[in-house]
């Protein structure tokens, strides 16, 4: 006898069978970026939604290189199982690099190897959250923060982002009211706004956040790609002991290599570690040891400034386009660094107005819905320009621009 179905029940596409699905599924939102991509797939459309580095900066060859070095020399041991912590000289040359960049002293045993920065956030949201914890996260936030964490059904508390960085009298009003898990947030060029914390708003919130039980999680996708090279301090220089970092190599090196990494005190590496092992046993060993093999041998560091200084551009051409084409009543922010402008229309014009008569132009946008765990963001948007040459960024905000010039006019 088949039984009702509820939230957490689906129906076969061939059948009329129903299926019982977990309680925590029903409150998990789904990617919009993956619903927009099956838009995009035409070649014809200039897609600004996504948020994938530019193609034209991997450096195939080295990593080709790599590979080869790798395999000529030990691939038998590449690939064959390994450890769930990680390549150890990968995690050596991690943390050397805090060292070298940030001053920051942290040992190979407190770095975990994930398959990119987003399973360091379904790792910590296992460990860190049951049912009914309260999560801070930024307003605007990440959605692949937002999706991950969902999935262990926190409550979220929305802090409002200026452009300096959290607004610190909201923040200390969540925390002196509720017992916050830990906050999440991006302090360099944040997905989705671009905005880069200033330093000043780092020591407060690590006074804010002292003594206290409320962990933070540093997403740091961007902390390389500011446009001038300025390496603003890590929130785990005020808070040592609360800090957990997540990075990835998807924004210097290479997406599809999968390889990311977390940060962690040690009792909270211990919990992640066992997380993994019930998870997928280790990240992908293979493309740990060509990743490492390549930092070895290939100048990391001039590819980086390369990228820094394309991005720089398109940005800059993103910007001038925008507030030379775009009504006055549209505005958008002017990101230090990262991969995203964010734009914020006219109270009269919907975001997904916006997006679905953009589509019909042949350019695609992100609209800002997803980013918000409260139901705001109707009328902001999210536009990548990493992804995109000098022409298509011309081309897509002509178009973009006359969408919303026509749906003022409405």
């Amino acid at each position: 006898m088949s039984q009702k179905a509820s939230p957490a029940t689906g129906t076969g596409p061939c059948s009329g069978r129903q299926y019982r699905f977990a309680s925590r599924m029903a409150k998990t939102p789904k990617s919009f970026i993956r619903e927009i991509l099956k838009v995009t797939e035409n070649p014809q459309i200039i897609s600004f939604a996504g948020g994938l580095p530019n193609p034209g900066l991997i450096d195939v060859d080295g990593i080709a290189r790599a590979a080869a070095s790798v395999l000529a020399q030990d691939g038998r041991s590449a690939l064959q199982y390994s450890t769930t912590e990680g390549y150890l000289p990968l995690r050596r040359y991690i943390a050397d690099r805090y060292k070298k960049r940030l001053g920051l002293v942290i040992s190979p045993d407190e770095i975990l190897i994930t398959n990119g920065s987003q399973q360091c956030l379904d790792l910590l949201g296992k460990v860190l959250v049951n049912p009914g914890d309260h999560v801070a996260i930024e307003r605007p936030g990440y959605l692949g923060a937002i999706q991950a964490f969902s999935l262990y059904e926190p409550v979220f508390h929305p802090i409002l982002l200026h452009e300096d960085g959290p607004d610190m009298a909201q923040f200390a009003h969540e925390i002196d009211r509720n017992a916050i898990r830990f906050f999440y947030g991006v302090p360099n060029s944040q997905n989705p706004s671009g905005i880069t914390y200033s330093e000043d708003r780092r020591r407060e919130i690590g006074k804010l956040l002292a003594d206290r039980d409320t962990l933070v999680i540093e997403d740091d996708a961007y902390g390389e790609l500011s446009f001038d090279g300025t390496a603003l301090p890590s929130l785990r220089t005020f808070l040592p002991e609360q800090t957990i970092i997540t990075r990835s190599f998807s924004k210097i090196l290479a997406p599809g290599m999968r390889l990311g990494w977390v940060v962690a005190p040690q009792q909270v590496m211990d919990q992640l570690v066992v997380a993994k092992q019930a998870s997928d046993l280790h990240s992908n060993y293979l493309s740990q040891r060509i990743a490492y093999e390549y930092l070895l041998h290939e100048d990391i560091d001039k590819r980086i400034e390369g990228i820094r200084e394309a991005y720089k551009q398109q940005c800059g051409l993103m910007i001038s386009l925008i507030e030379e084409m775009m009504p006055d009543t549209v505005t958008c922010t002017h990101p230090k660094g990262g991969m995203f402008v964010w734009m914020t229309l006219p109270e009269k014009i919907s975001s997904m107005e916006v997006f679905e008569q953009a589509i019909r132009d042949q350019v695609a946008v992100l609209p800002g819905t997803p980013f918000y765990v409260d139901g705001g963001g109707n009328t902001t948007l999210r536009i990548n320009f990493s992804n995109a040459t000098p022409e298509k960024i011309r081309a897509g905000i002509g178009r973009l621009s006359r969408v919303i010039r026509a749906l003022e006019r409405e």
